[in-house]
């Protein structure tokens, strides 16, 4: 089954609802502008009930089919929020709003949603029902965790979950998916080292923390290199390092470091960050200083039911003719807080030849807009067949 020919002749509305969700970006849970535009469309198109407010400002829609005698319930999400990237893309839709721009393609990802939304309202050629998604803060938020726990799955009986996202150098229109762990966990840490501050010509009389927090800095990076098995999946980045004295002939009493690490399984994102607290405390105790570890957990990692990959891939290849092996991402991705609740697959859908996303020239490209419908449209009509 090639495109829906119904999704070329609504490319140019579905553009435009794009285009307008690109020109007022939102951030966060502050997604309210868009929200209250989705749910408006929702209900014009039919939908069978429309629920807002769910994980702050998150909606969603239920679709009925023209039959249901199974009880399935498939649920498809979309996200909403922007970045807060100051755009230079130059387009004529750009951002109006200086410092936020939808610099990672959600504005797409609603609107293909919404475009699925309008063709499934109007045909309702499946057995079941369907529960469009769109989640507010992806973005560092974790808004797919709020809905959860506002008990989205439980309350639309919603029995697995399909998510799809942008991906720039994937040709337009293609499609790529793996099964199993595909996106990272992503935590993010905080070491604040002490010492004994002093006079840059006196050391001996200090304890110095720019010193001990540089080589924790060095130390960190044998995690990776001796602790995980070389086919291994954890990155463990420092990325930033601020002392408390800014002048040149001070010892500063305190350094505070940053950074993040990525892993995939709970095996190696609890080994990642026991020997970062290990190794912080040992190093800072070799060298007369204390060290605080604060330790934020951040997104599970996102792992892709293999069934529902495999039926997601199979769709895909109807869309498009093709679906390629992805690779593992170290990039994180708050649809796994659906998918630890339900069955479901993530899929990265082409982009074409653009800026990588969260980079202030990146833009989606409206020609993915009919295969990214199409895809929605098929695993529902797929999944569900009208019986």
């Amino acid at each position: 089954m090639p495109i829906k020919n119904r999704f070329a002749e609504l490319l140019p509305e579905i553009t435009e609802w794009r285009q307008d969700f690109h020109r007022n970006p939102e951030l966060l849970f502050d997604t309210h502008r868009t929200a209250g535009i989705v749910a408006d469309k929702l209900a014009a198109f039919g939908c069978d009930e429309v629920v807002t407010g769910i994980g702050r400002t998150g909606v969603v829609g239920v679709i009925k089919g023209k039959t249901d005698t199974t009880g399935n319930v498939i649920g498809l999400r979309a996200d909403m929020d922007a970045l807060p990237i100051l755009e230079e893309t130059g387009v004529d839709y750009a951002s109006t709003t200086p410092g936020k721009m939808h610099a990672c393609g959600h504005d797409g990802h609603t609107a293909m949603l919404l475009g699925a939304a309008k063709y499934l309202s109007e045909t309702r050629n499946f057995d079941g029902t369907v529960v469009v998604i769109f989640q507010p803060a992806e973005e560092g938020g974790g808004g797919g965790r709020e809905m959860v726990e506002d008990g989205m799955m439980e309350r639309f009986n919603i029995k697995e979950v399909y998510g799809m996202h942008n991906w720039p150098k994937l040709p337009i229109g293609q499609f790529a998916i793996r099964p199993g762990p595909f996106f990272a966990a992503t935590d993010q840490f905080e070491l604040i080292v002490e010492g004994r501050g002093g006079h840059a010509a006196k050391p001996n009389e200090a304890i110095d923390t720019t010193l001990i927090a540089s080589h924790i800095v060095v130390a960190l990076q044998s995690i990776v290199s001796r602790n995980i098995h070389p086919d291994g999946n954890l990155v463990v980045s420092v990325t930033s390092f601020e002392t408390s004295s800014k002048a040149f002939n001070v010892l500063p009493q305190t350094v505070h470091i940053k950074g993040t690490i990525r892993s995939m399984g709970t095996e190696m994102r609890a080994l990642g960050e026991t020997r970062m607290r290990e190794i912080s405390a040992g190093v800072a105790a070799t060298y007369g200083g204390t060290v605080e570890v604060i330790f934020h957990p951040g997104y599970p990692a996102t792992v892709n039911s293999p069934e529902q990959t495999e039926f997601a891939a199979e769709v895909a290849r109807a869309v498009s003719g093709d679906c390629q092996d992805a690779e593992i991402t170290m990039g994180g991705e708050d649809f796994s807080y659906m998918l630890e609740k339900r069955p479901g697959a993530y899929i990265l859908v082409g982009n074409g030849d653009t800026a990588d996303v969260h980079h202030p020239k990146y833009n989606f490209s409206d020609e993915t807009i009919p295969a990214g419908c199409s895809y929605w449209a098929e695993i529902v009509e797929r999944r569900m067949p009208a019986a």
